[in-house]
């Protein structure tokens, strides 16, 4: 008999399992990781949204029929008929010269004003430097209506200066006119670029010309003026297609005046037209939209060598502002008049007009005090939803593009998407699209598409068209953030066993809220101020703030449309307001969280927290 050992041997011990060491375990769709599932739907979802304004102008461009309608045949008569068309060669001519004179007097008041704020010992630089801001947070369209309070031919100040010298030295209804008052709105732009140029950059240059006997002007004109090139550049030509694309000025100053550009008469064939022909509608729009396209790759080529202008090294020196002796009062006074006159005075027209029956010098305007024009605005139904549908829109569109455009930036910059390039291009692109060639594109896609007609006409509509016109905004202010954020974050997550969706919610989107905040700031000012998709897209009951300004300023209503603009100026403070103390809040716990995270937490922490 055999004899049983006492001792049973010890079964050999399996490797441990990812599960007993707590490493998360996820479910695989089809054999991948869900990573690959949400990678490919964020780039579908942002070629579909980019994609969709385009590819119906271009169809409606070459047939003979709205496309909404059965039947119809591809043509390509509705091109010659554009080129062909009464006038439309001057049309052209006016709008680059509208664009031209544009662009050239935002570069000559901002470029100047960069300098002296930056580069020179001013008085109140920081102050005045925060001042040229304030206008990016005004529409153009509301900036436009406080300059004809002022200086329109019945204006404040039109009529002070005619009384006392019996003539008007200016006349906004001309296209020099227009151009000026465009590039008012457009000088914060300009001098943002070229001031964050010359802050970011050394003095090392400007300290060898002063070695070998180089004034002040010398310097200026030798060194500080040539390293501006590339912004004035990327500033001039952005200036330039925003002057190409904008309909608020040809609409408000030039329609009176019987002078169309290319945007108002985009305009009149399609929403002011009784019998609009979609087909001429279409190829005017394509023509606009490879306009736009031709600039920002003209704008590309011409900074494909913006790096011999590179004044940030790695040793920077101190920074030492020049002495302009007593030429800064005349500085001084150049730039108090643009404040003054370019952007305050109309704004402080514009509510001095929302509170008064009349405003004009020969009559004390305390005297004329009332509340009617609010009364009116909250009487009216209308008038009332179209400020509840553009906070609602602002709100909504804001939240969404934010959310969506961190999600496009961490699939195109923190993973391993085949296409991360190609999604990164996509989401950039629209600000090549036009605001109107957004409207019209989306209103004959949800023409065409299966159930888009239960879409046209509402707030979804909108908030999908102003999106898409913010993606790049979004993208814009996130990626630099994301790009800031070492990838030891991520690794320590995949450390723990961490897969890239775990990792990007857990630690990077945290980290990167400060970022998010500060886009949905920048969106919500983006789509408070829009207005031209909707001019397109919107119905009865989805009218917002500026296309209603519009519809009151065509009727007459100066005191309706300044109460309406002083109500959007009223909400973009306080939410600019407190977007700001959020973001200065956030801001210094990210720092906290940063610190902790490079202190050398554990890294199952920072997946399981």
């Amino acid at each position: 008999m055999a004899i049983q050992n006492p001792v049973a041997p010890t079964p050999p011990r399996s490797a441990p399992r990812a599960s007993d060491l707590g490493t998360p375990q996820y479910r695989r769709l089809f054999g991948a990781g869900r990573e690959v599932t949400i990678h490919w739907l964020t780039f579908l979802i942002t070629a579909a949204l980019v994609l969709a304004p385009v590819i119906p102008i271009l169809y409606q461009s070459i047939r003979n029929q709205p496309l909404y309608a059965a039947g119809g045949a591809f043509t390509l008569s509705n091109y010659t008929h554009l080129f062909t068309e009464a006038g439309f060669g001057s049309i052209i001519l006016d709008t680059l010269l509208f664009a031209a004179l544009t662009t050239l007097f935002a570069l000559v008041i901002a470029v100047p004003m960069a300098i002296l704020l930056e580069r020179t010992r001013f008085p109140a630089a920081r102050l005045f430097g925060q001042v040229l801001r304030w206008p990016i947070y005004i529409s153009p369209l509301v900036l436009a209506f406080g300059w004809i309070v002022v200086y329109g031919p019945a204006g404040f100040l039109t009529t002070s200066v005619r009384e006392a010298f019996g003539w008007v030295p200016w006349n906004l209804y001309t296209l020099p006119g227009m151009a000026f008052v465009e590039a008012v709105a457009q000088v914060p732009i300009a001098y943002l670029f070229c001031a964050n140029a010359l802050a970011a950059s050394d003095s090392s240059l400007e300290n060898a010309a002063r070695t070998v006997g180089a004034g002040p002007f010398r310097i200026l004109r030798s060194v500080v003026v040539p390293m501006l090139r590339p912004p004035m550049l990327y500033a001039g030509l952005l200036i330039f297609g925003t002057s190409v694309e904008t309909l608020s000025i040809p609409l408000i100053l030039g329609e009176p005046a019987g002078i169309t550009l290319f945007s108002n008469f985009l305009y009149d064939q399609g929403i002011d037209s009784i019998s609009p022909d979609y087909g001429l509608l279409g190829a005017a729009a394509t023509f606009m939209l490879l306009t736009t396209i031709g600039l920002v790759v003209v704008q590309s080529r011409l900074l494909k060598h913006a790096q011999r202008f590179v004044s940030v090294r790695g040793k920077a020196s101190r920074s030492h502002l020049l002495d302009i002796g007593r030429w800064k009062w005349l500085g001084f006074a150049f730039v108090g008049i643009y404040v003054v006159f370019g952007a305050l005075l109309p704004l402080l027209a514009l509510i001095l007009r929302a509170f008064t029956s009349l405003l004009t010098p020969l009559v004390n305007p305390f005297s004329l005090l009332t509340l009617d024009n609010f009364k009116l605005v909250f009487a009216y139904a209308p008038y009332t939803e179209s400020i509840t549908n553009s906070i609602t829109v602002a709100l909504i569109g804001a939240v969404a593009v934010t959310v969506f455009g961190t999600l496009v930036v961490l699939v195109a910059r923190r993973s391993d998407f085949r296409f991360a390039r190609l999604l990164e291009t996509t989401a950039q692109s629209p600000h090549a699209v036009p605001g109107l060639i957004v409207g019209i594109g989306f209103f004959w896609a949800f023409a065409w598409m299966p159930g888009g007609d239960a879409v046209r006409g509402t707030l979804i509509a909108l908030i999908i068209a102003f999106g898409v016109r913010a993606l790049p905004s979004a993208y814009g202010a996130i990626s630099p953030a994301t790009m800031q954020l070492g990838a030891e974050l991520d690794n320590a997550a995949r450390v723990a066993g961490a897969d890239w969706w775990r990792t990007v919610s857990r630690i990077l989107i945290r980290l990167l809220v400060p970022a998010m905040l500060a886009s949905f700031l920048l969106i919500w000012t983006q789509m408070i101020r829009e207005y031209a998709p909707a001019m397109f897209l919107a119905g009865s009951e989805s009218q917002v703030i500026g296309t209603t300004a519009i519809d009151l300023w065509t009727q007459g209503e100066t005191g309706s449309v300044a109460a309406l603009a002083t109500l959007q100026i009223a909400v973009t403070a306080v939410v600019a307001g407190l977007a700001g103390l959020l973001l200065r809040d956030k801001t210094a716990a990210k720092a906290e969280a940063t610190q902790a995270v490079t202190a050398g937490t554990n890294p199952k922490e920072l997946t399981h927290a």
